[in-house]
């Protein structure tokens, strides 16, 4: 048996991993970096889009993304980056978070790549001026920024976009598959009552507008 305290299906040790996937080799354990080379460098100029993974101090875990035009985060040296946060709900997991426990996984995206970039380290915010005025977007710079001190970055394979064909044209799903935003978060949240349509109506047409008014 992979784990003989397992009378449930549930794997709990690595060592019960291991019995099943091995270990680890070759590439996949050398390709990990201390900090950023050239190729990582260019890889983040590319990337408008990354995911942050955070962790609360109660190890409650948070992935939270962030996109901007392409470039948007800033290298400031081989082994440290800093990234814009822009207007948002208020709600501060990722930020609040990081205040926390520092830290954090990012994994960057490049449209049409298959290949993705992972940086892992410890995240600080801060209000550096230099840092803000150079990640000024439509005339107006962030209120902070997330910097991150690299501990490791590495390239991922193309699997998961392989199999998810999420690049391929064919693959894109019509939106109106599902409900708006505004109609499912309203369903949601508005327990045995049914939202009404004029009010699913005011919040469709209120996300748009701020969509168009506080993306910067």
């Amino acid at each position: 048996m992979p784990d003989d305290n397992a009378t449930d299906f549930t794997i709990r040790s690595e060592a019960a991993l291991r019995v099943l996937f091995g270990t680890a080799s070759g590439l996949a354990v050398t390709k990990s970096l201390p900090r950023l080379d050239r190729h990582c460098r260019d890889f983040i100029a590319r990337s408008p889009f990354l995911c942050i993974a955070t962790m609360s101090a109660d190890g409650r875990a948070d992935v939270s993304p962030r996109g901007d035009p392409a470039g948007f985060v800033q290298v400031i040296d081989d082994r440290t980056i800093a990234i814009p946060d822009r207007p948002g709900n208020n709600r501060l997991d990722t930020m609040t978070n990081i205040i926390a426990n520092p830290s954090v996984g990012l994994i960057f995206l490049i449209p049409g790549f298959d290949d993705t970039l992972r940086i892992n380290g410890k995240a600080t915010i801060v209000r550096d001026p230099d840092l803000l005025a150079g990640a000024v977007v439509n005339g107006k710079p962030p209120k902070v920024m997330i910097r991150v001190a690299v501990e490791e970055a590495f390239l991922h394979c193309a699997k998961a976009f392989r199999r998810s064909k999420l690049w391929d044209p064919a693959s894109r799903i019509d939106r109106a598959a599902m409900p708006s935003l505004a109609r499912m978060i309203l369903e949601q949240t508005a327990g045995e009552k049914k939202p009404d349509e004029a009010q699913v109506t005011a919040c469709d047409a209120s996300i748009e507008e701020d969509y168009k008014t506080s993306m910067y």
